[in-house]
């Protein structure tokens, strides 16, 4: 993914950060990469595996009557909500907050979807609560528009899809 400088969080995660300050708090000026071995990538199928099964989809207007919560989910919950519960169990298990990136795209019905991008050595991998396998970000249909700074969880950039 081309990064191409700063740009707005989106509100919902603004609203979130309001709600959960030190859940958007860190980060480091270096950007980290896991290396990804037998056990990290195990790991990070168990939680991309555990969340989307667990999880039921529903959209923020039917389990909040409003149009856009970012909440971690109990039993419930649509994309951002899967996505901040994958990024907070990776990081529970000690992988470092600056891989995992929450990211915007626009789907393939032309909606916005959050997915979690983790920076690997191998690449960019994405996490998405619509498929079960874990694909380098350039094997997913989405266009990419932004995803939080490997520098700072509260900072966003603008990104291009385009190689």
């Amino acid at each position: 993914m081309n990064v191409f400088g700063e740009t707005s969080a989106p509100l919902g995660f603004m609203s979130f950060c309001s709600r959960n300050p030190t859940d958007c708090k860190g980060g480091t000026s270096e950007p980290t990469v896991v290396e990804l071995d037998a056990g990290s990538w195990g790991t990070l199928n168990e939680v991309n595996d555990l969340v989307n099964r667990t999880i039921e989809p529903v959209s923020d207007q039917d389990l909040y009557q409003q149009v856009e919560m970012w909440a971690y989910p109990t039993n419930k919950g649509d994309c951002e909500d899967y996505v901040l519960l994958k990024q907070k169990l990776l990081i529970e298990k000690g992988w470092p907050k600056e891989s995992l990136l929450i990211t915007v795209a626009i789907d393939d019905f032309g909606g916005g979807h959050a997915v979690l991008t983790v920076k690997t050595n191998i690449g960019d991998l994405i996490l998405d609560n619509q498929n079960e396998k874990i694909l380098p970000w350039q094997q997913t249909t989405y266009t990419y528009v932004k995803r939080q700074s490997t520098s700072h969880p509260a900072l966003w950039v603008a990104l291009s899809s385009i190689e």
